[in-house]
């Protein structure tokens, strides 16, 4: 009996890193882009700049990977409980094995992305206040310097140079040439804006206002007018800003924005500029006020010169009569002088007689009468006093004489005198022995007592 070996039929080995890459490979291989829709849960941001997310309807989910790459060209950030589509690749998440898949593109379910990003920014800014009419600048009614910031090719600058040109051509147009559409073109609009203050501000241009805008297009074309940084600028610039994008019927963040919006860019120059045809016609009304007015004036001033025409007299005779008058003037002038002399010389004689009638030089000549017999009247007084208490001062000096010490020693009487000087006046007052002295008219004596009676 043959026996007949069957070779061994099992799978190959493979580990967990081999399976999931060659299931990775498998998914991304069968499954080109596809578009998802559903509504976002587990939504997470890490720093890394990556989105992460699980996207589900009402009976399952899948996880979502979104990468820095491709959701920083989005306008908006999705939220929980948005409901979205993605355009993604179908993959497999290698380290877990968790089936995902990478999106490349996310916008709202229903109304777009755009809408969306454009309802998100304008909800932030109004929250900020950044549309509120207290801070919007007022717009001048006509401009001498005008700035416009838009393509250099497209129609909106055709439209506004026209405009001026039949309305004002005086005007000065200053075109700051951007993009006003696609990649980048939010930052320039918002750099010509920023430009346009600072050389304001440093004197390179004079400038009244701004017009900030494009012809029409769709939501995308002009979706360079609905970006942040665009109406930022705008809400920043001490110029005014009027906003001209698209059509009538479009309405951008811009419009929100500006100090002023205006329906397309020939409303903006309409609004920026006044109507020549109707300044003429103001002129000309003004100029034929202004000539009737002169020409009042003229007759007026002709009928007052001729008025004054016939009052006018020839120098000649004006200088006759004021020579005539002059003299008459002297003449009455020398006659006032003459009488005010008189009058004022009677007024003095009269004054002089007053002045001398209360004169004090006879009064002084009687005083001095008077004074000279009184002075006489007192000389003779005094002399009589001197000679009376003359005679009595040598009766009192004789009678002195009589009565003096003196001249009773000169009769031959002493005084006697003891030790101390004193008077003996009685003999009992002395004793036998004591020294006394006896003072007599022509020199004196000490004696010593021997008898006491």
């Amino acid at each position: 009996m043959n026996t007949r070996v069957t070779p061994d039929k099992s799978p190959p080995l493979l580990s967990v890193s081999q399976l999931n890459r060659q299931a990775k490979s498998l998914l991304e291989s069968h499954f080109d882009f596809v578009w998802v829709e559903g509504e976002i849960s587990n939504f997470a941001a890490p720093s890394s700049g990556h989105w992460y997310f699980s996207l589900k309807d009402t009976s399952a989910q899948v996880r979502c990977a979104m990468f820095k790459n491709r959701n920083q060209r989005l306008k908006f950030t999705p939220s929980n409980g948005d409901a979205i589509r993605l355009r993604c690749r179908v993959s497999l998440y290698e380290g877990r094995g968790e089936f995902q898949i990478i999106a490349e593109h996310l916008e709202h379910a229903g109304a777009g992305a755009l809408q969306a990003a454009f309802e998100q920014l304008k909800a932030k800014l109004l929250a900020e206040g950044l549309f509120e009419s207290a801070r919007k600048k007022p717009v001048p009614v006509s401009v001498s310097h005008l700035g416009v910031i838009t393509s250099p090719t497209g129609a909106a600058i055709h439209d506004i140079l026209t405009i001026l040109k039949r309305r004002f051509p005086s005007i000065d147009v200053h075109l700051f040439p951007v993009p006003v559409q696609g990649e980048g073109a939010a930052a320039l609009i918002a750099r010509a804006i920023d430009r346009a203050n600072q050389w304001q501000r440093e004197g390179k241009i004079k400038l009244d206002a701004l017009i900030v805008g494009r012809g029409g297009g769709s939501l995308e074309d002009l979706w360079a007018f609905n970006e942040e940084i665009v109406a930022r600028a705008i809400a920043a610039s001490e110029l005014p800003v009027v906003s001209a994008v698209g059509h009538e019927v479009d309405f951008s963040i811009a419009d929100m924005a500006a100090d002023r919006r205006a329906a397309t860019p020939s409303a903006a120059a309409e609004l920026l500029s006044p109507d020549q045809q109707e300044w003429k016609q103001r002129l000309q009304i003004t100029e034929g006020n202004l000539v009737r007015a002169i020409q009042r004036k003229l007759a007026a001033v002709t009928t007052h010169l001729s008025h004054l025409n016939q009052r006018l007299k020839h120098p000649g005779a004006q200088l006759r009569e004021r020579t005539q008058r002059l003299d008459e003037l002297e003449q009455r002038l020398l006659l006032a002088q003459k009488n005010t002399l008189l009058r004022h010389r009677g007024t003095l004689a009269l004054l002089e007689n007053r002045l001398m009638a209360e004169s004090p030089l006879p009064k002084l000549e009687q005083l001095q009468r008077d004074t000279l017999l009184q002075r006489k009247q007192i000389e003779t007084a005094m002399r009589q006093r001197l000679q009376d208490c003359t005679n009595q001062l040598t009766h009192m000096a004789q009678m002195l004489d009589s009565l003096s010490p003196l001249g009773t020693l000169q009769r031959g009487y002493a005084i006697v005198t003891d030790a101390s000087g004193s008077v003996v006046r009685e003999a009992g007052r002395v004793s036998i022995g004591d020294e006394l002295e006896a003072k007599m008219a022509n020199g004196q004596l000490g004696l010593i007592v021997s008898r006491v009676d």
